[in-house]
């Protein structure tokens, strides 16, 4: 990783250039990167207790999303691959909302009608994201064209794991955001695995960045656990962007710590050894050190802080935990302004089935990713 830009070393000496960010700004981040990993931490709780069905977490990736979505502006898209639920709650997705999906409950901006852990915000332009891979590609890249059509200064950030890069999103979406000159930031958070297939074994290419070059713009390697590094470059690639500059591919090298979802048991296919030297290089820790000696944050701040978050977090799980499930007259609506004959039959004969058999129960078959 000796080309990728870094800012920060491992042991949190300042090795680029001085960030021109304000305490305010260092100190905010810091507090992002703690929420995102409280929130992994409870919400993977909360699916074990069997409380919520699904979690993808992002422990470890935190300087990646955080960083590079925090370059964003508010006027800004945010294309999700799957881990940026905590960059969207940074970004103004209110936390009731994060949760409330977590349980499909009554309120549930999605209505139940995707499965948890798949955040939609409208009001800062989150969309909704797919677990089919690479797909949310093409569609930033022609949200970006319209974009540019309409004269917006606006930027669309498009984020996706290194295992995308496999895919033919991944390949049209360039190839199209190269030729039109888009205003696009495709950001590969390349966190090692793409669930059981390492990086490694994605391409025979010296990096991911390599690819942005077959077509026709810029591809830069950063290191991934450094929050500095990420907010930097995405800063750049924004500004290029913003003013007609045309796309970036930045590929962020950082580590996923704990499985691909809670479906899956990392120990089966990667080696402990490598968990533990990632471990070392933990981003919070790395930006942390460096905050204490510049004397923007006290030795116990992160334990105080934390304690505040998961105070946060705990009010809002209490609250949406208690929140009635979503109505069933919501199956058969927003499709038509007045629900049909035939939509209505079948909802009718839904609750009969209803009636005379009881409600239906959660299932017991494990989510097979």
């Amino acid at each position: 990783m000796s080309s990728a830009l870094q800012i920060l070393a491992e042991d949190g000496r300042l090795v680029g250039p001085e960030p021109d960010l304000g305490a305010e700004e260092l100190i905010a981040l810091f507090g992002h990167m703690l929420r995102v990993r409280c929130l992994d931490e409870r919400m993977l709780k909360l699916q074990r207790a069997g409380r919520i069905g699904f979690v993808g977490t992002a422990t470890g990736l935190e300087a990646s999303l955080i960083g590079t979505a925090s370059a964003l502006q508010p006027e800004d898209w945010l294309w999700s691959g799957l881990r940026e639920g905590g960059a969207a709650v940074m970004r103004g997705l209110p936390l009731s909302e994060y949760v409330a999906q977590m349980y499909c409950n009554a309120n549930d901006t999605a209505k139940g009608r995707q499965m948890c852990n798949h955040f939609q915000h409208k009001a800062s332009h989150y969309p909704s994201w797919s677990s089919v891979i690479g797909t949310q590609l093409p569609h930033a890249v022609g949200a970006a064209f319209a974009s540019r059509n309409r004269g917006e200064k606006v930027v669309h950030a498009a984020y996706c794991g290194d295992g995308a890069t496999s895919s033919n999103g991944f390949h049209s979406a360039l190839n199209f955001a190269g030729v039109w000159k888009v205003p696009v930031v495709f950001v590969v958070v390349d966190n090692g695995w793409a669930i059981s297939v390492s990086s490694k074994a994605q391409t025979a290419a010296t990096s991911f960045a390599a690819k942005a070059q077959a077509y026709g713009f810029e591809g830069r390697d950063i290191d991934g656990n450094d929050v500095l590094a990420c907010r930097a470059a995405m800063d750049e690639a924004t500004r290029q962007a913003r003013s007609g500059g045309g796309p970036t591919l930045l590929v962020l090298r950082t580590y996923r710590m704990l499985g691909h979802s809670s479906s899956d048991d990392p120990s089966k296919y990667r080696d402990a050894g490598e968990v533990e030297a990632w471990a070392a290089r933990d981003p919070i820790q790395r930006f942390e050190t460096w905050l204490v000696q510049q004397g923007l944050l006290t030795p116990d701040a992160r334990r105080q802080r934390e304690e505040e978050i998961r105070a946060e977090i705990d009010a809002v799980i209490h609250e949406q935990e208690a929140a009635p499930p979503m109505a069933l007259r919501t199956l058969v609506e927003d499709v038509y302004e007045q629900v049909p004959r035939h939509l209505r039959a079948q909802f009718n004969a839904f609750l009969r089935v209803a009636e005379e058999r009881g409600d239906a129960q959660p299932g017991d078959g494990a989510f097979p990713l």
